[in-house]
């Protein structure tokens, strides 16, 4: 088998690292900063002086100096340098303290309940979350959501700031505990592949790269946790989401709506073990929203072509889905289903109760829904004007490129 990439294996390891050092000696931020620049110091050495037999203890050695270096620093600046200097590593400093026998796997998913803690922003869970279990870089997260590096160098201290004030114990919560904040491990992983897969921003359509960290993080977690459904369920729906990634822009990096996507292009090993993951999360009980989303997106690739797409189950998911959940993106859908399985007419007045909704009525994709629902029922008038305030709305340079062509192919045949 092929060795992994050297940034393919650092990635991997980060979490592993970091455990390692937090669950020793503590002092998360602390930490954190040592095993970046012990990664920095990897991907400068590895490829002059080859990858050591064993990458993750060179790892480890190298994050423990640097947080010795960074504590006797920061505690010398607290005139504590007696006890800095009395401070010395014992010779199996490499294994976890008797009293917490946990695998290195495991750190990996207390290291995201800690980066999912309550008390930060989603923002700052998904920075903190990229930075400590994702091993990226402050300016490689920076360049992925389009802020400035100090900007985002700013939220992750914040966020370290905030783990530290919260007192959290390096362990897994409690039974109590556990589920909420599972959910919220699940929630930052799903905004990050979201925000890779249909970038909200910026001239791409779609970050590859912040949607493949974001499977892979779901990964570990479904490794990590093979029986929770909904862990299942938020793998199956990434994996048979980015199936299409190929198929969605052309070569000039325009936006292909699904329906004149060429199928053929569509990633077959990534729809066969989605449909295999969803099918079997859904024989575990009653089905959560992610396993809900998973056989949405199962239905529509499993479509030989648009035309062949089963519209009554899809909307009988999003009725199911709907019962679940208050999110009016999930209405906005429902209401194109309704539209594809019972005519715009239907569609359009699922639309006219979200109106209201101060939470979608502004935004783009609901004048998006609204000019294509207008253009099947053959106003053409009013799916231009349509089209065109959603232009105007969409933040994505590809979107807004689409829309404006959607609305300039309607001219003259109203």
């Amino acid at each position: 088998m092929d060795e992994p990439r050297p940034e393919d294996l650092l990635r991997e390891l980060a979490p592993q690292v970091l455990g390692a050092l937090v669950r020793r000696y503590g002092h998360f931020a602390t930490a954190e900063d040592a095993v970046q620049e012990a990664l920095l110091a990897a991907a400068a050495q590895w490829p002059k002086e080859g990858r050591p037999d064993d990458p993750r203890a060179w790892l480890i050695t190298v994050a423990a100096r640097r947080l010795t270096d960074l504590l006797r620093s920061e505690q010398a600046r607290r005139r504590r340098e007696d006890a800095v200097a009395a401070w010395t590593l014992p010779g199996d400093w490499l294994a976890p303290a008797a009293d917490q026998p946990v695998a290195a796997s495991d750190d990996t998913l207390v290291l995201l309940f800690m980066c999912c803690h309550p008390s930060l922003t989603p923002s700052s869970q998904i920075a903190l979350t990229l930075r400590a279990v994702g091993g990226l870089t402050t300016p490689e997260i920076a360049r992925a959501f389009l802020v400035p590096e100090g900007t985002m160098t700013r939220r992750i201290t914040r966020a370290k700031q905030r783990v530290k004030d919260s007192g959290m114990r390096f362990r897994l919560p409690g039974e109590s505990e556990r589920a909420e904040r599972l959910a919220a491990v699940l929630h930052v992983l799903y905004l990050i592949f979201n925000e890779g897969y249909a970038s909200t921003s910026g001239p791409d359509l779609q970050r590859a790269e912040l949607a493949a960290e974001a499977i892979r993080l779901a990964r570990i977690v479904h490794r990590l946790l093979p029986e929770d459904a909904e862990v299942a369920g938020l793998l199956a729906l990434m994996l048979l989401t980015d199936a299409r990634r190929p198929a969605r822009t052309g070569p000039d990096g325009a936006l292909i709506p699904m329906a004149e996507q060429d199928r053929g292009l569509w990633n077959a090993a990534q729809i066969e073990e989605g449909i295999a993951l969803v099918t079997g999360a859904l024989t575990r009980g009653t089905p959560g929203p992610y396993q809900l989303q998973a056989a949405i997106a199962a239905v529509h690739d499993e479509a030989a072509s648009a035309e062949e797409t089963d519209w009554p189950q899809i909307t009988a998911l999003y009725e199911l889905l709907l019962r679940m959940s208050g999110n009016p993106m999930v209405a906005l859908n429902h209401a194109v289903a309704v539209a594809m399985s019972q005519g715009p007419a239907a569609g359009l007045a699922r639309l006219e109760r979200l109106a209201s909704d101060e939470r979608i009525a502004g935004d783009h994709r609901m004048y998006a829904v609204r000019a294509h629902l207008l253009e099947m029922s053959g106003d053409h008038a009013a799916a231009r004007e349509a089209y065109e305030e959603a232009a105007g709305r969409a933040m994505s340079l590809p979107q807004q490129r689409y829309l404006h062509a959607r609305a300039a192919r309607l001219k003259g045949s109203d």
